[in-house]
């Protein structure tokens, strides 16, 4: 079987996705994690289009690159003008990399109304450009942009870019849906014929317009294609490009294509998510393979056959790319459900039917209320370990807290201001906390009345902030649930607090936020 090469373009046609701004700092960062993964090639940018790119490229060259190579994106020489003589051209070579990836139009209409030249000039430009390219040392690799949507309108005429691409030299012609408008049983057919017709090496670079960029990209790979392009988590514009993990993790777990080192996709959602946190764009709990919920069980029925057999409700072995299976909590929750979950926490449940029944009691119970266990973990293992020790974690004891918020004048800015009353560490601490609302008062004020007792608080920051209103009917006199995030730099972790109060809400997910956080820390209470 031919190597199927993967090739990311995260950090061009990804970075392209509305409110993705990667600095040059971000971009080094994330190549080193794809290198990481072992994806075979890493498109950088197109150096001389912006200063982004160029510097880029120059600091690239300090990157210990271990398995991948980088690629220089750039276009085919201007009409009428020599490759060797164009700044553009140029500036590909000036980049050091040993791949160039070039676009070039393979639809007419493109040709005629973008280019504004004719069809003869641009196959001129695409044979130009390549053997110059080759004849400086560069492998290079054509990307023939709006391929199918060409390749319905005038067949032949697409056919010949991809010819004099590959006569003259580019190791690979990658067909691009670059509207997104195909699908499967399209590809396989026209990559079929493409094949057949030119003989060149094919490549596939879809984008996700009808949500089938990864079976398109999976099709055109099944089909004779042996280049696969595409972006970590899905980045790019409009509803983005094919997810590169998703749709090496389908080709490598599925069909048996070899693509990367086993140990490498083991790390997939680690580097996914680390990815995430550089682009600082949420990472997709429902993503396939590597979200959060994507081997998650929610319901009483699963949550028993998976007691006897995990893979009777999962479609592949969830740590082939470092992802686990994870029992969710909810009122659908019964005593199999809480057994797996409590081992997933480290409780063994087994033989306690009476406990195993007061938990589920107490859940199904809370949830009725509006608790949902299931987005709050955290929360959950408090209340179960409440449960199995017979006995509240405290790590301090509250007298009293409140919230005021005012505003001197019409025109200022309405401020609030927090005091907390506690014992820790054996001692009475009363302190007073402001911010620009309730939440972030109070907050302030938990902070400082904790801050001697337990200086491991510095570290916790709130990531993720959460409202939810339970029973809309009753306006501003409903029920509130809310959710939090909380940080330790290393690691995260949700709880959740419901009451008639938003900021009630909030200082009961707050507290069990803190406790949770200490415990995992293993403190002791002081």
């Amino acid at each position: 079987m031919t190597t199927v090469h993967v090739y990311d373009t995260t950090l061009r046609d990804g970075a392209q996705q509305e409110g993705l701004n990667l600095s040059v700092t971000d971009k080094l960062a994330i190549a080193a994690h794809l290198d990481e993964l072992g994806v075979g090639y890493i498109e950088g940018g197109w150096p001389g289009a912006n200063p982004k790119d160029t510097e880029f490229f120059r600091r690239a060259r300090e990157l210990d690159l271990q398995h991948a190579r980088l690629a220089a994106f750039g276009a085919t020489r201007r009409a009428g003008g020599v490759a060797a003589d164009d700044p553009q051209v140029q500036a590909l070579l000036d980049a050091r990399t040993p791949v160039v990836t070039l676009v070039a139009k393979s639809h007419v209409r493109h040709v005629e109304l973008a280019l504004r030249t004719t069809l003869e000039e641009n196959l001129a430009m695409v044979r130009d450009t390549v053997q110059h390219l080759v004849g400086e040392g560069r492998t290079v690799f054509l990307d023939a942009e709006h391929f199918f949507d060409g390749y319905v309108l005038d067949p032949a005429y697409a056919l010949e870019v991809v010819r004099t691409a590959a006569e003259a030299g580019a190791e690979v012609v990658a067909l691009c849906d670059t509207n997104g408008g195909m699908l499967p049983p399209q590809v396989t057919d026209v990559v079929g014929a493409v094949l057949d017709a030119s003989g060149a090496r094919l490549g596939i670079h879809c984008h996700n317009d009808t949500g089938c960029a990864v079976a398109n990209s999976v099709a055109a790979i099944e089909a004779g294609a042996t280049h696969v392009q595409g972006t970590i988590n899905g980045y790019g514009e409009r509803t983005g490009n094919a997810d590169l993990v998703t749709v090496v993790s389908n080709l490598q777990l599925k069909l048996g294509y070899d693509l990367l080192p086993p140990e490498r996709l083991a790390h997939a959602m680690h580097l996914s998510h680390a990815i995430s946190e550089i682009t600082n764009i949420v990472p997709y709990g429902r993503q396939p393979y590597v979200g959060a919920s994507a081997f998650a069980h929610k319901a009483g029925l699963h949550a028993s056959a998976l007691k006897v057999d995990p893979d009777l409700y999962q479609h592949t072995d969830p740590a082939l790319v470092g992802n686990s299976m994870r029992t969710l909590v909810s009122d659908m929750a019964g005593r199999a459900s809480i057994e797996l979950k409590g081992r997933e926490l480290g409780y063994d449940l087994a033989g306690q039917p009476e406990l195993l029944a007061r938990v589920v009691k107490t859940v199904k119970d809370l949830e009725l209320q509006g608790w949902t266990f299931d987005a709050a973990d955290a929360s959950f293992e408090l209340l179960l370990r409440r449960e199995v020790t017979g006995e509240e974690l405290s790590y301090f004891d509250i007298e009293s807290w409140r919230v005021l918020t005012d505003s001197a004048l019409e025109s200022s800015p309405a401020l609030s201001e927090a005091t907390v009353k506690l014992t820790a560490a054996g001692e009475r601490h009363v302190a007073v906390g402001e911010g620009n609302g309730p939440v972030n008062a109070v907050d302030h004020a938990l902070r400082r009345a904790l801050a001697g007792a337990y200086p491991e608080l510095d570290k916790f920051e709130l990531i993720d902030f959460r409202v939810r209103i339970l029973d809309s009917a009753y306006g501003t006199d409903a029920t509130t649930r809310v959710l939090i995030e909380t940080s330790n730099g290393q690691s995260s972790w949700e709880t959740m607090g419901v009451a008639a109060n938003i900021v009630h809400a909030y200082w009961i997910a707050l507290v069990d936020s803190f406790t949770f956080g200490l415990l995992k820390q293993g403190i002791e209470p002081r």
